[in-house]
């Protein structure tokens, strides 16, 4: 029997937990949902990710204005794809922050990753009428970029190197020792690798993430990971995924064998630890196929489109 197509059978809302991990450092997670945060500085706010409407973004910021009425001066983009992004207008952040890669991210693919994305979890789209249009950053930078919170506390945005796209950058707290990673780490949820760098995101990305010495940390799905020891397993696990991906699609590409038989021999390996994991079943057809397009030579991911989506899927998953 056919499994339905990526996300779009699952139709029930997933519960919200705001936590605050500091003091004026919040985060909402939703049992696999993407994640956002927000850090307070003296008179503002930085948001970090912004949700796939600004009707769901509103619900979140609702949230937030429980805890405080500061206004939003930064929002930041840990990288493109269309159901982190798009809920950008709600914010009226006075500065959208984003990697450079990401600006060009958008302007290669942003409309056809927005009707790929739309269709693969239309339930995260709430009210999809409410999109003014695609979400451009005001503000880019390369390496690392310090927004002063007041005090002796900053807010250090950094860029680790190519992973889950070309863009991605996490947002380090040195004061209360807290990582905002992206998608860069998830936290028991399966990895979504369609538009990644996987020998890179597995092995000098990783250890640049790894490096922060955080004490808790923010994935891009997933729980909040609270002490230095869940922090390290949520970066292992991460990588485990993606070497045992990379093992074997490598394996099947090596003896000549077809993109079908690496996807049958990725997902007998890895459903047995990651199987019953949010978004596990929805994301596997795509990361093997662009592994396998790494491994064919193709450095820069081709853009999903909705009809290419459903290609990939009827090949392998359907």
């Amino acid at each position: 029997m056919a499994k339905t197509f990526a996300s779009s059978g699952d139709t029930e809302a997933k519960a919200e937990t705001f936590t605050e991990i500091a003091d004026g450092v919040y985060a909402l997670t939703a049992e696999g949902d993407p994640n956002v945060g927000a850090v307070e500085g003296e008179d503002f706010l930085v948001c970090f990710e912004a949700r796939a409407t600004p009707v769901a973004a509103r619900r979140w910021l609702g949230r937030l204005r429980e805890r405080t009425d500061k206004p939003v001066r930064h929002l930041v983009l840990s990288h493109y794809h269309a159901v982190r992004v798009l809920g950008a207008s709600a914010f009226a952040a006075a500065e959208i922050i984003a990697h450079e890669r990401t600006r060009h991210l958008i302007a290669e693919r942003g409309q056809a990753d927005w009707e790929s994305e739309l269709g693969r979890m239309p339930r995260l789209f709430e009210e999809p009428a409410s999109i003014p249009g695609l979400s451009w950053p005001t503000l880019t930078f390369s390496d690392r970029m310090t927004i002063p919170l007041g005090g002796e506390r900053e807010l250090v945005l950094a860029h680790c190197g190519r992973g889950h796209t070309a863009g991605d950058i996490v947002a380090w707290l040195p004061h209360e020792r807290i990582l905002f990673a992206g998608d860069l780490v998830e936290a028991r949820a399966a990895l979504y690798t369609g538009d990644a760098f996987h020998d890179e995101w597995a092995t000098s990305t990783l250890d640049e993430v790894a490096a922060f010495p955080a004490r808790a940390l923010v994935g891009g799905r997933g729980p909040v990971v609270v002490g230095e020891a869940a922090v390290a397993a949520a970066i292992a696990q991460s990588r485990h995924f993606l070497d045992e991906l990379r093992r074997t699609v490598g394996e099947v590409h090596g003896r000549s064998g077809t993109v079908a038989e690496a996807f049958a021999a990725a997902h007998a390996a890895l459903a047995p630890e990651f199987g019953g994991w949010p978004i596990f079943e929805h994301c596997l057809p795509f990361n093997i196929q662009r592994y396998w397009d790494e491994l064919g030579g193709v450095d820069w991911p081709r853009v999903w489109t909705a009809e290419r989506d459903r290609e990939v899927w009827a090949a392998l998953q359907g």
